[in-house]
C-alpha cells in the first residue's frame, strides 16, 4: 500500500505504514519501482518526524539488514536505491542526518562500500550513487572531521573485498581533489578549498601511511587507485621547494628499495628550501627521512645528505606545534648520527641539525615567547556550545540522546575553523544542525552567532584585530581576482587595493607572475580593475625596436593617445626628460640608434604625456646609469598625484621610493606590507636576500672552461683591442675612439659610463658582432665566449614555440654554436664572395686556383696551418696553407668560421646533447626542469627567459663570459645566485652593469667609457662582505683575491698602449712534441683503424674524425 507523499503532513505515521512500504521497497518487481518507493518514504519522513523516524521505524536497521542478504540481489539492489534517496534527500532540509548517516551505530557508509564488491551490477550502480549523493552534500569540515575517520577505519581493517577498498581509496581522492586551487571558481569556492587544504593538510600524516600501504597491495586495482590517490594528495603542499621531487618521492613510497631511497634523498639535498615548511610537507617528509636515518645499512654520504635536509626543512618550520608533531620522530635517528657516525664530518652535521631541531620544537624557550598560538580543542569548543545552547533555553526533551554525538561533531567542525582562521563560516557550521534539538528551533541562528562571535573575540586576542582600511586617504582601485596565465594559475581570489599618490613595490620570485599581473592591468583584462577611460593606466616597459627608423620626435607624437597633446607640448616634456630639441639635438635622432637607459627614458616621457594616473613600472631601472635612476626616484617622489606599481629587483631604489610593499605570499595570495622595502624585511625575514647577494635561495653552477692551447697563465691576454675606433652608419661623431684594452683568464671587468656613452659598442667590437672602423680585435684561434646581449631576449625572440630544450638543441644541433654565424665578423660580405672568386697562386708552380673551403687545422711553429680544399679539385690535392697567408690574402672570415667550429668542438667534446642532460644544465642555471623541458619560450617571464639565454651561452664551456647589463629581470634571489657563480667561475668575466652592488662586489678592474674614450681603473678591493656567505673580517675571498691580483697585473696600464706586450699578432707557443716510442706508434695505428672502420660502417655523410699529432 502506497502512501501519498506529495501533501505535506505533520501526523506520525504508524509502524505498520512504514513496515508495508519498506516491504514494498524490497519487493519490488522492478527498480524504478523499487526507487519510486525509495523517494515517496523519504518525503514521508521528511514531512512528519524528519531524522528521528530513521532509527524509531527501524529503517536504518533493514537497510544493513537488506544490504546483507545473500540469497536475494533485489533486496540488496533495493537497500542501496533506499540508501541513495535518504542520501539525497535528507542531508540539505535536516543536516542533522549527517550525524545519523556516517556516526551513529557505525553509520551506513560502510554499507554502501561493501556494495560496491556485489556481483549485480545494478547493486553497484545504487551503491555508487549513494555515495555520490552524500559526497556533493557534505561541507569542507565534514569530509574531513566526518567522512575521512570512517574511510580511513574501513581501509584498516581485512574485509576481503577488494571493490570496496578501491571505493574507498577514490572517495579519499575526491576529497583531495576538491581542496586543488583551479582557475574559473568563485570566491566562494576558493574558500571552501583554502579550508578543505588546510584542513585536510593537518591530516596527511594519519594518512599517507594508510595510502602508502595500499601502494603495496597485490591486486593491481587497489595498487593503481592507492597511486591515484597518493597523487592528488601531494597536490595538496603548495610548496615550490618540494613540488618537483614529487613524483620521485611517490615512485619511492611504490618501490621502497634502498636505491629509490638514495635517489629521494638525493634528490632532496640538492633543493634549495626557501618556502615555510608546514604539516603537509612534513607529512610527506619524515617517513623517507626517518627509514633513511634509522637503516643500519645507510651509506655515510647517503647520512650526510639526509642531516643536511633534515636541518634546512627544520628552519623553515615557523609552527612550533607542528614542529612538536613531526621532529620527535627525527630526533632519535638524528642522535644516532651524532653518536654512531663513523665520519667526523657527518657527526658535526648532525650536532648542528639537532641543535636546529630542538630549537624549533621551542625546547629551549616557552611558548608564548617562540610564537606559539595554543590549538582550539573540541571540548573547548563543547563548553562554549553548550553554555550558549542553555542561555537559548536548552535541549528538547528527546534530543538528549542524538546530542550526544552532533555535539562533539559540531564542535569538531568549529575547531578546524578556528584553529585554520575561518571564523566568518563558524555560524554555518551551527546553526542549520541545531533547530531539531533545541526547544525552539528560532534560537538556532542566536547560538550559531554567538559561538561565531566568541571565536572572532578569541581570534583578534591571539593575533590582533584586523587593520582597518578607512585610512583617510583616496581609494582609486580595490579589486577581487584571480589571475591565470595559459594553464598555470598565478593568484587565486587575491585583493589589490591602490590609494592615490602611493608608490608600491610588487615583489616575489621569477615567474610568479609580477609581469603578468602589470600586463592585465595595462590591457585591461584584470577583473574589477577601473577601465581606462575612468583610470588611465600606462605601462612602462622595455620596447626594444618597434619604428626604430623613424625620429624620436615622430614616434612619440605617432601614439594617438599623446598626439592630441601637440608637438610643442611633446617636445618641451622630451626636453624635460633630457632629449635636446632642434635639427641637431637628441629628438631628431632615429629610435634605433638610442641605448638601452635613452630607450627607458623615452619610454618614461610616454607616459608623462598620457597623464596617467597609474604608472606601472616593470624594472624602470634596468639600463639607467646613476644620475638617471636618481633622476626618476625624485620624478616618482615629486609627483604625488600619480600612484605606481613598481617591479624591480634593485634594493636602493624600492627603499628610496616605495610607500607600500605587495609581496605574493603561498596559497597564491597578495598581501600588502607598509613602508618601503626595508621595513617589509624587518617583518619578513626570509625576504632578507633584497640585501645581500646570496646563492641559498638560487644556485648557479657554472660549466669550467676548459683549457686554452698555448695559455699557461691565467694573466696571459687571450682577446686584444689595438687602437680601434667605430662609427654608427649615418653618423658624423664616431662612438668609440683609439681604444686599446685586453682580457684574460682572470679578469673581472666592469664596464661603466653613462647611458649611450659607448659602453655596448666596446662589448660587440671585443665579441665580433660588429667590426672596427680602424684598428684592429685579436682573439686566441680556439676561444670560446659566451655573450649575452643587453636586450638579452633577443636571443629567444626567434624561437617563442620552441621549449628551452628544444632551443637549446636547435642552437647546439650541427655541432657548433649556430649564433656565432649571425656575427658581421662571420657573415660574408659581398667583397667576401668576391674574393672567393679569386686565384690564388702559391708560387709551388702549380698556378693559380680557387679556394673551396679549410678542411683541417694543425698546429705549424707559433700559429696555425690550415688543409685547404680546392675547387674543382679531388681531395689528394689538399694544401697546408699557414694562418698569417690566409689571412693577407683576404680569407680572414673563412679562417675565423673554421677557428669557431674548432673551438665549439673543442667545447662539446664532453657535452651529449640529449635531453636529459640539458635539463640538467637548466637546472645548473635556476631554471626548473619542468619548464625547461614542457614550457613553450613565449610562456616564460622576462627572469625566466634571461636563464635560458644564459643557459645556452654557457652549454659550450665558454673561456670567456660577456654580460651586457646581466643584472636585468633577474629577482633578488638569482642576482645573489649569479654573483656567487661569477665569483667562482674559473674563466674570464666582462660585464656592463650600472648596479654598484653587482659591481662593486665582484669586478676589482674597471673601465670607464665616456666621450668615445675609455679609461681603465686599475686594482680595486671588492667588496666581499656583499656575498651572504663571507665571514666577517675576512677580507677578499681566496678566489677574488687571486683573481683580482692577477688581473692587476696583466690588465693595469701595461696592457695594450703600455709596450709592456708586443703589438704585434697574438701569437700562442704550441705544446712541445714529445718522441714517441714504437710502443705509442702502434699503439696510435691501432687507434686510428678502429677510428676508420667505425667510420666506415656509420651513415653517410658523417664527418671523419681527423688524424692529429696531439691525438690521446
Amino acid at each position: 500500500m502506497l502512501i501519498k507523499s506529495d501533501v505535506p503532513s505533520t501526523v506520525a505515521p504508524t509502524q505498520e505504514e512504514i513496515s508495508s512500504l519498506l516491504d514494498t521497497i524490497f519487493t519490488a518487481e522492478s527498480s524504478a519501482a523499487s526507487v519510486d518507493a525509495s523517494y515517496a518514504l523519504t518525503q514521508i519522513l521528511l514531512n512528519s518526524v524528519g531524522y528521528r523516524g530513521l532509527h524509531a521505524y527501524g529503517i536504518v536497521a533493514a537497510i544493513k539488514k537488506a544490504a546483507s542478504d545473500k540469497k536475494s540481489g533485489l533486496k540488496r539492489e533495493s537497500a542501496q536505491n533506499l540508501l541513495g534517496a535518504l542520501f539525497e534527500r535528507f542531508p540539505t532540509p535536516q543536516p542533522i542526518t549527517e550525524v545519523v548517516f556516517i556516526i551513529q551505530d557505525g553509520g551506513l557508509i560502510p554499507c554502501a562500500l561493501d556494495a560496491l564488491a556485489d556481483k549485480g551490477a545494478v547493486v553497484r550502480d545504487a551503491a555508487q550513487y549513494a555515495l555520490d549523493a552524500i559526497f556533493v552534500l557534505l561541507s569542507s569540515e565534514a569530509l574531513v572531521i566526518a567522512l575521512l575517520p570512517v574511510l580511513l577505519q574501513y581501509l584498516s581493517k581485512r574485509t576481503g573485498k577488494w571493490q570496496g577498498t578501491v571505493g574507498a581509496y577514490k572517495l579519499l581522492q575526491r576529497i583531495a581533489d576538491k581542496a586543488k586551487l583551479e582557475a574559473g571558481t568563485t570566491k566562494e569556492e576558493a574558500n571552501d578549498k583554502d579550508m578543505l587544504r588546510d584542513s585536510l593538510g593537518a591530516k596527511l600524516a594519519g594518512l599517507i601511511p594508510v595510502v602508502e600501504e595500499g601502494m603495496h597491495d597485490l591486486k593491481g586495482e587497489v595498487e593503481k587507485a592507492a597511486i591515484n590517490t597518493m597523487n592528488s594528495l601531494t597536490t595538496l603542499l603548495s610548496n615550490d621547494d618540494v613540488a618537483p621531487r614529487i613524483p620521485l618521492l611517490v615512485a619511492t613510497m611504490q618501490n621502497p628499495s634502498t636505491e629509490t631511497l638514495q635517489k629521494a634523498i638525493h634528490a632532496l639535498s640538492q633543493t634549495t628550501f626557501v618556502a615555510i615548511v608546514t604539516s603537509p610537507v612534513l607529512a610527506l617528509l619524515t617517513p623517507l627521512l626517518e627509514r633513511s636515518l634509522n637503516t643500519p645499512t645507510t651509506a655515510q654520504e647517503v647520512l650526510r645528505q639526509t642531516v643536511v635536509v633534515v636541518e634546512n626543512l627544520t628552519k623553515l618550520v615557523h609552527d612550533p606545534v607542528e614542529a612538536r608533531t613531526f621532529l620527535p620522530k627525527l630526533l632519535p635517528g638524528v642522535k644516532g648520527v651524532q653518536d654512531r657516525a663513523s665520519l667526523p664530518e657527518v657527526r658535526d652535521m648532525a650536532t648542528r641539525a639537532l641543535n636546529v631541531i630542538k630549537k624549533a620544537m621551542g625546547d629551549d624557550v616557552s611558548g608564548a615567547s617562540h610564537g606559539e598560538v595554543a590549538r582550539v580543542t573540541t571540548e573547548e569548543v563543547t563548553k562554549v556550545l553548550d553554555a550558549e545552547i542553555a542561555k537559548a533555553g536548552g535541549l528538547a526533551g528527546d534530543a538528549s540522546d542524538i546530542f550526544k554525538l552532533l555535539g562533539p561533531y559540531i564542535s569538531a567542525m568549529v575547531a578546524e575553523d578556528a584553529n585554520h582562521r575561518q571564523t566568518p563560516r563558524i555560524a554555518a557550521r551551527v546553526t542549520p544542525y541545531l533547530p531539531q534539538v533545541l526547544k525552539t528551533s528560532e534560537a538556532a541562528a542566536t547560538v550559531g552567532d554567538a559561538v561565531q562571535n566568541f571565536y572572532v573575540e578569541e581570534d583578534h586576542r591571539k593575533y590582533g584585530k584586523p587593520v582597518k582600511e578607512d585610512d583617510g586617504e583616496i581609494e582609486i582601485v580595490n579589486a577581487d581576482f584571480s589571475l591565470a596565465y595559459g594553464g598555470m594559475l598565478l593568484l587565486s581570489h587575491t585583493n589589490l587595493r591602490l590609494l592615490k599618490g602611493h608608490r608600491y613595490g610588487l615583489c616575489g620570485r621569477n615567474g610568479a607572475g609580477k609581469s603578468t599581473l602589470m600586463r592585465a592591468i595595462s590591457n585591461g583584462k584584470l577583473e574589477g580593475f577601473p577601465s581606462q577611460d575612468i583610470l588611465r593606466t600606462c605601462f612602462v616597459e622595455h620596447n626594444q625596436g618597434e619604428d626604430a627608423d623613424i625620429s624620436i620626435l615622430n614616434f612619440v607624437a605617432k601614439d594617438p593617445a599623446i598626439a592630441s597633446a601637440g608637438m610643442e607640448r611633446i617636445s618641451e616634456v622630451l626636453a624635460e626628460v633630457g632629449f635636446t630639441a632642434g635639427p641637431e639635438g637628441r629628438q631628431s635622432e632615429k629610435v634605433g640608434s638610442l641605448s638601452g637607459g635613452w630607450k627607458m627614458k623615452l619610454a618614461l616621457a610616454r607616459a608623462m604625456l598620457m597623464k596617467a594616473d597609474v604608472l606601472l613600472l616593470d624594472e624602470p631601472t634596468n639600463h639607467l646609469d646613476v644620475a638617471n635612476v636618481k633622476w626618476l626616484q625624485d620624478y616618482l617622489k615629486t609627483h604625488t598625484e600619480i600612484t605606481s606599481l613598481i617591479v624591480s629587483h634593485d634594493s636602493g631604489f624600492l627603499d628610496e621610493v616605495c610607500t607600500d610593499i605587495y609581496h605574493y605570499e603561498p596559497g597564491k595570495k597578495l598581501a600588502c606590507y607598509k613602508g618601503n622595502l626595508a621595513e617589509f624585511v624587518k617583518q619578513k625575514p626570509e625576504a632578507k636576500s633584497y640585501y645581500t647577494l646570496s646563492a641559498s635561495n638560487a644556485q648557479f653552477k657554472f660549466p669550467p672552461p676548459g683549457i686554452l692551447t698555448g695559455v699557461k697563465s691565467n694573466t696571459r691576454s687571450i682577446l686584444r683591442m689595438t687602437n680601434c675606433s667605430y662609427t654608427y652608419p649615418g653618423s658624423n661623431k664616431p662612438s668609440l675612439h683609439d681604444v686599446s684594452c685586453s682580457l684574460s683568464l682572470s679578469s673581472r671587468t666592469a664596464i661603466i659610463g653613462g647611458n649611450g656613452a659607448g659602453k655596448s659598442t666596446l662589448i660587440k667590437l671585443l665579441t665580433g658582432e660588429t667590426i672596427p672602423t680602424t684598428g684592429r680585435v685579436e682573439k686566441h684561434p680556439n676561444l670560446r665566449i659566451g655573450y649575452i646581449k643587453q636586450h638579452a631576449l633577443e636571443h629567444v625572440e626567434m624561437h617563442l614555440e620552441k621549449t628551452p630544450n628544444q632551443y637549446l638543441q636547435w642552437r647546439y644541433a650541427n655541432g657548433d654554436d649556430r649564433e656565432v654565424h649571425l656575427k658581421q665578423t662571420r657573415v660574408l660580405s659581398e667583397a667576401d664572395k668576391a674574393q672567393m672568386d679569386v686565384e690564388i697562386d702559391l708560387g709551388d708552380g702549380r698556378g693559380g686556383r680557387l679556394i673551396e673551403s679549410i678542411m683541417g687545422r694543425q698546429k705549424w711553429k707559433k700559429t696555425f696551418q690550415y688543409e685547404v680544399k680546392w675547387r674543382f679539385m679531388l681531395p689528394k690535392d689538399n694544401t697546408q696553407i699557414s694562418r698569417e697567408t690566409l689571412v693577407e690574402r683576404g680569407f680572414s672570415k673563412l679562417v675565423q668560421e673554421f677557428d669557431d667550429h674548432e673551438a665549439s668542438r673543442e667545447g662539446l667534446g664532453f657535452r651529449e646533447l640529449s635531453p636529459k642532460v640539458i635539463s640538467k644544465h637548466f637546472e645548473d642555471l635556476g631554471l626548473d626542469p619542468e619548464i625547461a623541458n614542457h614550457n613553450e619560450i613565449s610562456g616564460l617571464s622576462g627572469g625566466q627567459k634571461v636563464k635560458v639565454v644564459l643557459a645556452g651561452a654557457m652549454w659550450n664551456n665558454p673561456h670567456l663570459l660577456v654580460l651586457d647589463e646581466p643584472t636585468n629581470f633577474l629577482d633578488r634571489d638569482s642576482l645573489g645566485g649569479l654573483a656567487v657563480a661569477i665569483r667562482d667561475y674559473k674563466g674570464g668575466v666582462v660585464m656592463i652593469s650600472h648596479n654598484e652592488e653587482f659591481v662593486g662586489a665582484l669586478c676589482p678592474e674597471q673601465w670607464f667609457v665616456a666621450d668615445g674614450r675609455v679609461t681603465h681603473k686599475g686594482h680595486l678591493a671588492v667588496s666581499a662582505d656583499r656575498f651572504e656567505d663571507s665571514r666577517p673580517g675576512s677580507g677578499i675571498p681566496s678566489t677574488v683575491a687571486s683573481m683580482a691580483s692577477s688581473v692587476v697585473s696583466s690588465a693595469a696600464p701595461s696592457t695594450a698602449n703600455s709596450g709592456a706586450e708586443d703589438t704585434g699578432d697574438m701569437t700562442f707557443r704550441a705544446r712541445k712534441k714529445k718522441k714517441m716510442t714504437k710502443k705509442d706508434l702502434k699503439d696510435r695505428e691501432v687507434r686510428r683503424r678502429l677510428r676508420h672502420i667505425e667510420w666506415l660502417s656509420s651513415p653517410k655523410g658523417t664527418p671523419r674524425y681527423p688524424d692529429t699529432d696531439d691525438e690521446a
